[in-house]
């Protein structure tokens, strides 16, 4: 009886000790990721910080007068009010969907055209070097040939957009499936991987950092020709952050002209960690940040 008793208590000690583990584990691990989060978080606010600075320094030596470039001050005032408008939002809207749009149809053409260029010789042969100097044209060089051929429209931008950012996803398609060591090839076809199985359990998973990274590329490639398309073809009836920026230049409305670059430059910073989050899960995965930790 005594034993039972004993017994009972010992296992319920354990029971306990292993919940308090499991609790400073959880507390571990949170005050783990806020570190983290703090340590990713703290060099760009003191980037963001410097900047600020630096422009209000030459602000008040009186390079320009307040009306071409004012402080930091009247910007952010104005950019305060501009968020609460429907202007922004409408703006935004347009913008998002365009980029939306031009960007998926720039990543389906792109990962077709580079998965068909890598597996082809001719096709190499005939675009391979095609495709690396159609992503070093400016993407604003196409756009006198998408006004003759759509005029000032939607089309136009969505033109130039698939244009800008399909070369850089190819590119990066080919490199990833160029670099697949031949060890991982001749193991999967050992293993009975043919055809689109090969691909999908062997081409694809190996060759992902290099197309995330094409794509990453590909994305910058599609905002800035987005930004480019929206400042040369400005629809009257539909507005958009690019159109506003017109608006704003043409009415001499300097701390509205640089609130809206603020906006762009911000929606850029969102993406862009977006991506840095894929791309850590994909180092993760492959252990890369384990081995870098260490």
């Amino acid at each position: 009886m005594a034993g039972d008793t004993i017994t009972t208590r010992r296992e319920e000690a354990e029971t306990l000790s292993g919940l308090d583990a499991l609790e400073i584990a959880s507390r571990q691990k949170v005050a783990g990721g806020a570190r983290l989060f703090w340590a990713a978080t703290w060099p760009k606010l003191a980037a963001v910080g410097l900047a600020i600075g630096i422009w209000q320094v030459v602000v008040w030596t009186g390079w320009k007068d307040p009306w071409a470039l004012p402080g930091p001050g009247p910007v952010f005032t104005d950019l305060g009010q501009y968020l609460l408008t429907s202007a922004f939002w409408d703006g935004l809207a347009t913008t998002a969907r365009r980029a939306a749009v031009g960007f998926l149809a720039a990543v389906a053409f792109g990962l077709v055209l580079g998965l068909a260029v890598a597996r082809s010789r001719i096709l190499r042969a005939a675009l391979g070097s095609m495709i690396t100097a159609l992503q070093t044209m400016p993407s604003i060089a196409w756009f006198p040939l998408a006004i003759l051929l759509f005029q000032l429209s939607e089309q136009a931008i969505f033109f130039v957009v698939v244009l800008g950012a399909a070369p850089s996803i190819a590119n990066g398609v080919i490199h990833g499936v160029d670099y697949v060591p031949p060890l991982l090839l001749r193991a999967g076809r050992n293993i009975g991987a043919r055809g689109l199985n090969l691909y999908w359990y062997v081409i694809a998973p190996a060759a992902l950092p290099a197309i995330v990274a094409g794509l990453k590329q590909g994305w910058a490639f599609a905002w800035r020709s987005l930004m480019a398309g929206e400042l040369l073809v400005v629809i009257a009836t539909k507005t958009s952050i690019g159109a506003q920026l017109v608006y704003a230049r043409e009415l001499s409305e300097a701390e509205r002209l640089i609130a809206i670059m603020i906006v762009i430059l911000v929606l850029g910073l969102f993406v862009d960690a977006a991506f840095g989050v894929v791309d850590r899960a994909i180092r993760r995965r492959w252990g890369l940040l384990q081995s870098r930790r260490r």
